[in-house]
């Protein structure tokens, strides 16, 4: 990073921006949020149930 002369920084100008309410859009983003699982260990003996589960996370923006 290199510094800044006193000159180059007198020699910046600066502009102000808009009000807040000026700069509002409508943004909206939805959001669908899904993990699911299903596992069945049924009349087994000495078994076990394994379950992989699927998670999905879908986000729109408009």
């Amino acid at each position: 990073m290199t510094e800044l002369t006193m000159s180059e920084l007198e020699a910046q100008s600066v502009q102000m921006l808009p009000a807040r309410e000026t700069l509002f859009s409508f943004n909206f983003a939805d959001i669908w949020a899904s993990n699911s699982s299903v596992a069945a260990n049924i009349l087994a003996i000495n078994s076990e149930a394994v379950s992989a589960a699927v998670q999905t996370i879908i986000v729109a923006q408009d």
